[in-house]
Order: C-alpha cells, then structure tokens, then sequence
C-alpha cells in the first residue's frame, strides 16, 4: 500500500513540472496584434476600427507587409504626401524590420485628399500602377462618405497585390516574387501560386470574355441565316434601262467652316502623386488625388 502511494506521489509530481513545460512549448500566434490604423480625424466607431485592425493585421502577416490606415484633420494644412512620408520616417513601421515592408494609405480630410504609397516590398508589387488602381477603385466609396468599406477594400487589394508579382517575365517566368534592390536590406519574397498571372489582364476579365462567346455566337447564327435563304440573283441593274438611265447633272457647293471649341473637364480625381523619396531617405511608390 505504502509502494503505491509512492507511486502516485512520484506521477504526480513528474505531472506538476511538466505542465510548464508543455504550456511553453505551445506555439506562438504568429499575428501580431500591431496598431497598423490611426484614426486621428474620427472617421470609424470603436467596433468598424476593431474589425479593420484584426483584418489588416491578418492579411498584412500573410504578405510579410504592414497594411496601414493614417486619418487626419490636418490642422497645420501640411502637404498629404509630406505627412505621409515623415510618418514612416518617424514612426519606422515595417513588418519585417523597422522602415521595413509597409503600404500606407493617408486621408486628409481637410483638403480631401488621399494618399497611397509603398515601400520596399509593397514599392515593388504595389507600384504606382497598381496603387492607381487601388485608389480609383475606393475613391467612390470615400466620395459617399463609406470610410469603412473603402478601407476593408483598399486592405483586400493591397493583399490580393502583394502575392502577385508585377514583372511577370522576370527570371523566366520561375515565379519568384520579390529579390532585393540594392541598398533595401530585405531579403526575397515569394509570390503565391498566382504569382504569374495579371489579374489586369482583359483576358481574364469575365464580361469580355462573355463578349467574345456572344459575338462568335452571332456571326455563326448570322452565316447560317444566310445560307438558309437561298441566294438572290436580282440586282440593281435587273430592271434597268441602260438606254435612258444616266447621271443628268453634279454640282458641289461649298458653304462654310465650323469650329467649336469644348473645355474639358479638370479631373480632380485622377491618378496622380507617383513615387518619390522621404527626407530619411526612403524611397517608394505613391498614387495621390480628390476624393
């Protein structure tokens, strides 16, 4: 009996100082919960912020890249893209390092303005290009008022983007994503399995591609029809008196010129911005314009 209880004894405290052990072992989540949205301008309530931060925060873990949000008033009427830059300057976000992969989306709700730019991986995948795209697609939502839906999708696009690499041809077409510029300091990143395909592409796009089956669709029914109603041997000369018939008389007449001039319309709207360089010396990719 005595043997037993020593047994016991022995198990449980073989049990006691494994538990630590074993809750140490337990993997760390691997998202960190960062401030990637500053809502300095008030524009979301507490649960639209809540949703946005774990969704940029998920999103932007899976790229390698911080997905961020800045707001502001802008009380002392600074330039959107100078706030912009000195924001990464001086708070050196970045996922992998400070000043490391970061996309920043800036609303100046002063001037409405909008600013999007990349830096290092997001430079390259989220290029002027790609960030004009981006910044015409929410700039309706943000025109309505829609802050929060045009920021979930602006978080959505910058992820879809980064897993595509945009130099679809560079080394032979081997998928690889990202290689380090000179001077960076990032090391290389690999696209997802759709790494090589364009999602710009108008081939891919499903109402051209239901154009084209249409139009095909057509001309075949067309052709049939055609051929279906047997073939016409009556023409415009079948009933014609080539005896009388002929041109009597022509005579062209000029009269005046015209001109009208139409001003086109300023699109305040437009793409714009390009990249550039802050003043701690970073370089990056930028879309700028109204909303």
């Amino acid at each position: 009996m005595i043997r037993m209880r020593k047994i016991v004894t022995l198990l449980l405290m073989v049990l006691v100082l494994a538990l630590p052990a074993a809750v140490m072992a337990e993997p760390a989540d691997p998202v960190q919960n960062k401030q990637l949205i500053f809502d300095e301008a008030g524009l979301l309530d507490f649960s639209e912020y809540e949703r946005l931060s774990t969704l940029a925060n998920e999103l932007g873990a899976e790229r390698e890249t911080d997905i961020m949000i800045l707001t502001t008033d802008n009380p002392e009427n600074q330039d959107v893209r100078r706030y912009t830059q000195d924001f990464y300057d001086e708070q050196a976000p970045g996922y992998d390092k400070p000043h490391g992969n970061t996309v920043i989306l800036t609303m100046d709700m002063r001037n409405r303005e909008v600013d999007l730019i990349g830096f290092y991986k997001a430079m390259e995948y989220l290029d002027d290009s790609r960030l004009d795209q981006i910044r015409s697609t929410i700039t309706p939502d943000l025109s309505e008022g829609n802050y929060a839906d045009a920021f979930e999708t602006y978080i959505r696009e910058a992820h879809r983007y980064l897993d595509i690499d945009p130099n679809e041809n560079r080394d032979s077409g081997n998928g690889t994503g990202y290689s380090s510029n000179p001077g960076t300091g990032n090391g290389n990143y690999s696209g997802g399995s759709n790494s090589n395909v364009n999602p710009d592409n108008i081939l891919f796009n499903v109402w051209f591609q239901l154009g084209i089956s249409a139009a095909i669709g057509a001309a075949v029914v067309g052709f049939m029809a055609y051929r279906s109603g047997g073939r016409v041997t009556v023409n415009g000369r079948t009933y014609e008196d080539q005896s009388t018939s002929s041109v009597v008389d022509r005579r062209d007449q000029y009269l005046r010129t015209t001109v009208t001039k139409t001003k086109i319309p300023k699109n305040n709207g437009g793409s714009g911005g390009g990249g550039g360089t802050t003043r701690g010396g970073h370089s990056h990719s930028g879309s700028r314009g109204s909303f």
